[in-house]
């Protein structure tokens, strides 16, 4: 049988994740320079095969999948949205900080929000049903979900993502060794400077 590899994407720029402020559920499409790197995603994905690909129903992963010719092939999977920041949506590390010394997405609550164990919990269950594809799977998704997803990947804590910088528009690469999962690559951005 053959292994499931996921090819995980981040979706392209945004005006929120220009200016690094915590977009979860609030549903923006993509800046021109998004929309540019979605086509660059084509040429970078061009040639390969895959069995699925899913996507968070926000407008960004979709418009991403769309603009790097996977489109048609796309399924939405709801476990697949962004992190819920609650009473955090829109503002900024920086800025919550003033509030939260020290705060960090990764150690901390989110009022209103989910809890990093409910992200993490959301990331099993679509890495449960992606290991039944058997081959190449393309997942467009946000930074944060990506990055725990990863650390599920890897049986790691969700903690461990804090660890994992992910860019927009990047290609990362979740597979085996031997019987263990691994990864293969990660936050492969070289495809934006053709």
């Amino acid at each position: 049988m053959t292994e499931t590899r996921l090819v995980l994407v981040r979706h392209g720029e945004t005006e929120w994740s220009r200016s690094g402020r915590h977009t979860g559920r609030t549903d923006l499409g993509l800046t021109e320079a998004g929309r540019r790197q979605g086509v660059l995603l084509g040429a970078a994905l061009e040639g390969r095969s895959f069995v699925r690909v899913v996507s968070s129903p926000l407008a960004r992963a979709l418009e991403t999948a769309r603009l790097s010719g996977l489109g048609d092939l796309v399924e939405t999977d709801d476990d697949l949205r962004e992190w819920d920041y609650g009473a955090y949506e829109g503002r900024t590390s920086a800025d919550i900080r003033t509030e939260v010394p020290g705060w960090s997405i990764w150690t901390h609550a989110v009022p209103g929000g989910e809890t990093i164990e409910e992200v993490a919990a959301r990331a099993d269950r679509v890495i449960e049903r992606l290991l039944a594809a058997s081959g190449d799977v393309a997942v467009f998704a946000h930074g944060h979900l990506l990055r725990v997803l990863a650390s599920r990947w890897i049986e790691a804590p969700p903690t461990f993502a804090g660890r994992l910088e992910l860019g927009t528009a990047s290609i990362s690469e979740l597979g085996w060794e031997h019987d263990r999962r691994v990864i293969e690559a990660w936050n492969e951005v070289h495809h934006l400077d053709p």
